[in-house]
């Protein structure tokens, strides 16, 4: 990125937030503090009326850049984006960007906005297997109310015990994992913090009671904490060539690290919370895996497998 495009790019930046950094200007443009310290010196010399307060960041003082016109990359980038929308939120999301899209394409020119057309039939992302909908709304509900920190009433389906409880909670963030939305809040009723999966919840209200913000974990600190507070195992696992083409993002919900190519078979490094779902997860393959380790590991396979045997033999033990 040559300096022009960057200091425009820096301008955007600084729209886009009340206060930025100086670090994060430098780490989103890889340069020094230094170069940044420049590059805004040198916006206040063209006239653009930029604040800073010690210790805290810049800010601008009533300045709009007009309306800015996005390159063609940039406008694929955001397609991809909405195909993504399109099968992982709700309809309220999907309305609002499929809105902000069409703003965006009513700025390109013509070339670029027959090209979107052209490269949004080739492509498609696949529905999510097994999710349940989301109840219309819920995610835009649920992002306001984070922004505005406002306690949320929650109707929520257990399915450990398949009962539902009434909560009140704090919402911290959204995070996606596993396949589906999980609201992170301080739930008050239990006096910690839960982790709701947004599919379960049949219900929510918004109370419109505010909490403080400061008082409980970011989003950041409480998946650090998590981090730390559950045990990591790490696994080796030979698998056979013949089945390694059957992974596919399976790998990628049990930990999956790294992988080694040794010929007629491939070594895939795993680290994992759930040692037990790991050992499910391999019977599948049979013979074609080999457990290097941990040792845990493979004594449980062999108690999962005992199992099995003893289910299926001719005359299986009664429990």
């Amino acid at each position: 990125m040559n300096r022009l495009d960057r200091l425009t790019a820096i301008l955007i930046h600084l729209q886009t937030k009340r206060v930025v950094r100086a670090q994060e200007l430098a780490k989103r443009f890889g340069i020094s503090l230094r170069t940044v310290y420049r590059d805004v010196r040198s916006l206040e010399e063209a006239g653009v009326p930029i604040g800073a307060e010690a210790g805290v960041g810049y800010f601008l003082t009533d300045y709009h850049l007009p309306p800015v016109m996005f390159t063609s990359a940039e406008a694929s980038a955001l397609l991809m984006g909405g195909k993504l929308i399109e099968k992982w939120a709700d309809e309220s999301v999907r309305t609002e960007f499929e809105s902000a899209l069409f703003k965006i394409k009513s700025v390109l020119k013509r070339t670029d906005q027959e090209r979107l057309e052209d490269l949004d039939t080739h492509i498609s992302v696949a529905n999510p297997r097994n999710r349940q909908p989301y109840s219309d709304g819920l995610l835009t509900h649920i992002q306001h109310a984070i922004a505005q920190n406002q306690v949320l009433l929650l109707q929520y389906h257990s399915q450990y015990n398949d009962a539902e409880t009434e909560r009140e909670v704090e919402p911290v963030g959204l995070h996606h994992y596993r396949m589906s939305w999980h609201l992170i809040a301080f739930c008050r009723t239990r006096q910690d913090y839960r982790d709701f999966r947004v599919d379960r919840i049949r219900e929510l209200t918004n109370t419109g009671q505010r909490f403080s913000r400061p008082e409980r974990l970011s989003l950041q600190e409480y998946l650090d904490r998590m981090g730390q507070d559950w045990p990591i195992d790490n696994a080796t696992i030979v698998f056979s060539k013949s089945v390694s083409r059957y992974l596919q993002e399976q790998k990628y919900a049990y930990g999956f690290v790294s992988e080694e190519d040794l010929g007629e078979y491939i070594r895939v490094y795993f680290q994992t919370p759930y040692i037990e779902g790991l050992a499910r997860w391999l019977l599948m393959y049979g013979h074609s895996v080999t457990i290097e380790q941990p040792e845990s590991l493979r004594t449980m396979m062999h108690h999962l497998a005992d199992e099995l045997q003893a289910h299926y033999s001719p005359n299986p033990v009664s429990t």
